[in-house]
Formats: structure tokens, sequence, C-alpha cells
């Protein structure tokens, strides 16, 4: 339930309380300012589902100012025993509250720019050092969530302005980002890729799914009442940028190391999150009831709503043809852990030996010509083995490169066998 506080000239006051009335709100009250010019001041309590059904009804009063609290109120009002009912119904946001929120949020954009710096030290520093943690700090304080929630929020209203700010503030955060993470890796004189960098760089056949399921969180997370959400904003915030923070930092990594493999897996990544984002997202702030028209708002135009989400299907298709049409460059990530269970699967044929452990990783070394994948493994020799642990990995090698090559992985398959002996017992 929202609190607003309504001023109209005097006389206009039992009209608002009228029209409060007829929007189901409670606990009304009315007095009369002072002065030269008294005005009318009305405090309605209302259901957030009714702010915007309220505001259109007291739209024509003339000199209407209007004040609304933007945080959840409990209006207990008789019957008494009805308390518990009254404040545990709880609803979504209203429209209009979730739209001036998202232009309440583009206004500032020194303190915009300064986070988006400050998270290019933080994620440089983490990719640098190898530090895991650092750059889960970057998540938390870069500021890309907001535009790229708002790019949804103005697509929902046909608000083809806030689109084009929210667009730009994305753009230019990433850049401020990437331009910082560069310039420190060429002021410390970086000359190669971190193991942190190669790690999140690799991509994975499913990574449309995370930007989906980050705009469906924040915009669930928006539209929730503060007092219903399960969720902290910082945590769907965080999530949003999850798979920001790391390739902006590791595209300016890259640039400055002529790493452009690597820049391009990061461009990858940032325009798959925008769309997604923005896919997800406008849909369900239409379905929560953000429309092109409402109470104080009316640019929204029509046809922005499907051109909007027609140009974030586009985008993410091209994209997804692009990564599905130029193995592995793009799918590296899981297609290591298809690898991997092909590697396991050969083993299991082989009674001589039994698993220990395997991995399987592609590499960023720069044989021309190769894609290499790398596949390091470890098992333990039977006690009845007869062959050589030499005749072992030889057979091993050969059966894991065969497999390998006849799966169609398009890879280098270089393999490590280690034959282990568990030790023997001392009577």
């Amino acid at each position: 339930m929202r609190q607003l506080l309504i001023q109209v000239p005097s006389g206009c006051g039992k009209t608002v309380l009228q029209k409060a009335q007829a929007c189901q709100g409670t606990n009304l009250a009315q007095w009369q300012t002072m002065g030269d010019d008294p005005q009318d001041m009305v405090l309605v309590h209302v259901s957030n589902q009714r702010v915007e059904s309220l505001l259109g009804a007291l739209q024509d009063l003339p000199k209407l100012n209007i004040t609304l609290l933007p945080q959840g109120v409990m209006a207990l009002h008789p019957p008494a025993d009805q308390a518990a009912e009254q404040v545990t119904q709880v609803e979504e946001r209203s429209p209009i509250e979730i739209f001036l929120a998202g232009l309440q949020s583009v206004g500032s954009w020194k303190g915009f720019l300064s986070y988006a710096a400050l998270a290019g030290v933080v994620v440089w520093i983490g990719l640098f050092t190898n530090t895991n943690y650092l750059l889960v700090a970057a998540m938390l304080i870069a500021p890309f969530a907001g535009p790229a929630m708002n790019t949804a929020i103005a697509s929902a209203r046909g608000d083809r302005h806030l689109i084009g700010r929210s667009v730009l503030r994305y753009f230019t955060a990433l850049l401020v980002t990437i331009a910082v993470a560069a310039l420190l890796s060429l002021v410390f004189q970086q000359q190669i890729a971190t193991p942190l960098m190669l790690d999140n760089s690799q991509i994975s056949a499913v990574a449309v799914l995370l930007p989906v399921a980050a705009g469906a969180a924040g915009a669930i997370n928006l539209v929730q009442s503060e007092r219903s959400s399960l969720v902290s904003g910082t945590a769907t915030g965080m999530l949003v940028a999850a798979s920001l923070a790391p390739p902006a930092g590791i595209i300016g990594m890259s640039i400055a190391i002529g790493r452009w493999d690597m820049v391009v897996n990061g461009v990858f990544l940032l325009l798959l999150q925008l769309s997604g984002i923005n896919l997800s997202a406008a849909i369900f702030f239409r379905a929560f009831g953000l429309s092109t028209k409402g109470a104080r708002y009316q640019r929204g135009k029509r046809g922005v709503f499907p051109v909007a989400l027609g140009v974030s299907a586009i985008a993410i298709g091209a994209l997804l043809t692009w990564q599905l049409t130029n193995p592995p460059s793009l799918q590296r990530s899981s297609r290591a852990q298809r690898a991997n269970a092909e590697v396991q699967t050969v083993i299991q044929q082989f009674p001589q030996v039994e698993l220990v452990e395997s991995t399987v990783r592609f590499t960023r070394s720069n044989i021309p010509g190769q894609n290499t994948l790398l596949s390091e493994v470890y098992v333990q020799r039977q006690p009845d083995a007869n062959a050589s642990d030499a005749a072992i990995q030889t057979e091993l090698t050969q059966a894991i490169q065969s497999r390998l090559l006849d799966q169609g992985f398009d890879v280098t398959p270089l393999v490590s066998i280690n034959v282990l002996e568990a030790p023997t017992s001392s009577n």
C-alpha cells in the first residue's frame, strides 16, 4: 500500500476524497493550509495496483500537486480483528512507480561513471592477480544493471527517448570499464593472459540462459513490493552484472596485450547480455501492467514495444547463429565438458585401469591452425594388469584421441596419461 499527499486549490479537497474512496483508499484525511492562497491537503492510502488509476482520476483537477512515498505503509482500519489480513495484502508496485523510479536512476552521470571506473579497477586487480572474490566485488559495484533494466522498462513503455538514453549509458559504462582495464594493463606492462582471464573468457553453449534469467529476475525484483520481495535488489543487480564486469575487464586487458580472440569473446558476451535482458525483462514488465499510455505518461508509442522485442530477438538469433556455426571458439566451456565425458567413457572400456581423475580444457596457446584441447588423465593400475605403464599410456592416448576426433569436436586433442599404482600392503 502506498501513501500519497495531494495538494489542490481550496474547495477541491472533497473531490479528491471522493475519487480516493472510489479507488478504495483508506485512512483518508483532509486539512487546509493557511496563508494568502489556502490549499486543500489530502492524505490518501491506496493499494499499489490502484495508484495509477487514482492519478488518472485526479488528472483534470487544476494545480494538482502529488507527493508519492515509494515505501510501503501499513494502513490499519476497523474492524480491529482484521489487522492481520490488512497487512498481508501485499501487491506489486504500480506501473507508474516502476517507470518513474527508472527515470530517476538515469539522472547522475558523475557517480555513474565513477562506479564504472572503480569496477574496472577492481575487476582488473582480480583478473591480474587471479583472485576470484575480487570479481564478485566488481560485480557488486558495476553499474550495468540500471541501464540494462531501464532499457527493458522503456521497451515495455514504448519510450524511444528513454531507450536511447539507457543504451547510451550502458555502452558508456562498459567503455569506461574497458578503458580503465586496458590502461592498467599498459601501465603495469602486462604481457600475457592470466589463468583467470583464460577461464572467464571461455563461453558455454548455454550462455544465453544467463541474461534471460537475469532479465526476468531483475524485472520481478523491480515489480515486487519491497515487503514481498524475497531477494534483495543488490543480489539481482549482481546477477545482471555477473556476465558483464569480467568480460568488460577481459576486453580491456586483451586489447592491451593483443589477444583479439579474447576480445571477440568478450564483445559477444556483452551484446548477448543486453539483448537477453531486454527480451525477457520487457516481456515481464509488460505482463505486470507497464503499457504505452498511463497517468502522467503519454509519450509511449505502440509500435516501439514489438520493434524493441523484435530487435532483441533478432540480435539473439544472430549471436546464437554466430556461436553455433563457429565451433569451438564460442563454445569452449560446454565442449570441454562434453569432451571430458567422452574421455571417461573411453577409460571405462579399459579393464586394466580405474579412473582417478580427468580434466579437459581448451588452452590459449598460439599454435597456428589448431584448437588445442588438453586432456590430463590419472588412472590407477589394476593388480591383474599385464601391460606395462608405457603400453597403457600409448593405448589410452590413441583411444582418447580417436574418440574425440570421431565425435567431431574439431580440435587437436593433446592427451597426458598418468598411470598410478596403489601402495602394496605390507604383512
